[in-house]
């Protein structure tokens, strides 16, 4: 009835939406933050606080 091509869809919507999220928070670097991804640099400032 048309519904299993809105939820393949939506499975891809969703499955991109979370590679987006994986790439910001693990592979995208940033100058402001020494040119770490933001994963990288909050690992390094609490094993340096510690």
């Amino acid at each position: 009835y048309g519904r299993e091509k809105e939820l393949l869809t939506f499975k891809r919507f969703h499955k991109a939406i979370a590679n987006y999220i994986y790439y910001y928070n693990y592979k995208r670097i940033k100058d402001k933050i020494k040119w770490m991804s933001p994963i990288k640099f909050r690992e390094t400032f609490i094993s340096n606080y510690n």
